[in-house]
């Protein structure tokens, strides 16, 4: 059976990051996030015009949208990620919810960003980190028992074909061994920066759990950037096994929002919770996995 949401969340004292949000189940998450009445709503934006136009989605949807701000925000860019948080910290210096939404995919090439990264390395793994990390004091400055913290981030079932090859985290040396192969790789990076964030937050008793959530097969603008073969065999097994994008943002937002789901580090498919790669038993590469990311990002005088 699918999960429903409680349409009586009442998220008044909440604020809010959702990343992704033009696009796919992301505009849909925010529109019901919108009509929960949250304190603030914030949803960054690479595209202007794309932002505009989810802001005024959400208008005519519910009308709830007072609180609801597109700010501009390239996960592509990572010194954009920074000032994003820097410009978030200093005007709003409040969060409770952070949803690490934000995805791209692309078929057996390697596309760089400006930081010279593989474009999936960092906008699905590094640069979600980058913005956790840069925002956990002020989520931890923010939360309290009777408003615990929240930090999800949307994973794909790709994760059990993920492999971590820490001499080519960077997806350049023959890592397309398949259409989906180095978007798997970085969904299970994914994987083990939630759990090992779990356990660093938890360590130090803080009130902020975190989740991985895979909302099932939709069709979406995740591989808007590829064409050909690799893309038409996309979309057709896509089409074979695909949900309605509605249920899909369901079961982002049902694992997050249940006050029942306090435990940490949990990934839950389509709603409900399920074990993810067997990878996340092996502590070392965890960890490994952590402390490489966060030099990458120091080298890049990001942290």
């Amino acid at each position: 059976m699918p999960v429903k949401l409680n349409n009586n969340y009442d998220l008044s004292k909440h604020v809010i990051i959702l990343t992704g949000a033009t696009d796919g189940i992301g505009k849909i998450v925010a529109r019901i996030l919108a009509g929960f009445n949250p304190k603030k709503l914030i949803l960054p934006a690479r595209n202007k015009e794309k932002g505009n136009n989810l802001l005024e989605y959400i208008k005519s949807s519910n009308g709830h949208a007072n609180n609801v701000e597109i700010w501009e925000m390239d996960l592509a860019d990572l010194q954009n990620v920074k000032s994003f948080a820097n410009k978030f910290i200093n005007e709003i210096g409040e969060l409770h919810i952070l949803f690490n939404n934000a995805g791209i995919m692309i078929n057996n090439q390697v596309i760089k960003t400006k930081d010279n990264l593989e474009i999936q390395f960092q906008v699905n793994h590094l640069a979600p980190l980058l913005l956790t990390l840069l925002l956990l004091d002020t989520i931890k400055k923010s939360v309290s028992a009777e408003l615990p913290g929240k930090i999800a981030f949307t994973s794909s079932g790709t994760q059990r074909y993920g492999k971590i090859d820490f001499d080519n985290l960077n997806l350049e040396k023959g890592a397309y061994f398949g259409p989906f192969q180095g978007y798997a790789n970085t969904k299970l990076m994914n994987i083990i920066v939630t759990k090992e964030l779990s356990r660093v937050v938890q360590n130090k008793n803080e009130k902020i759990t975190t989740f991985l959530l895979q909302p099932g097969i939709i069709q979406t603008n995740l591989g808007h950037m590829n064409s050909g073969l690799s893309n038409f065999l996309q979309n057709l097994f896509v089409k074979m096994y695909e949900i309605p994008a509605e249920q899909g943002a369901i079961n982002v937002l049902y694992p997050v929002l249940s006050p029942e789901n306090k435990e940490t580090g949990k990934y839950y498919h389509e709603g409900i919770e399920k074990e993810p790669n067997e990878i996340v038993k092996d502590q070392e590469v965890m960890k490994r996995l952590w402390n490489v990311s966060e030099q990458i990002l120091k080298d890049h005088e990001m942290i």
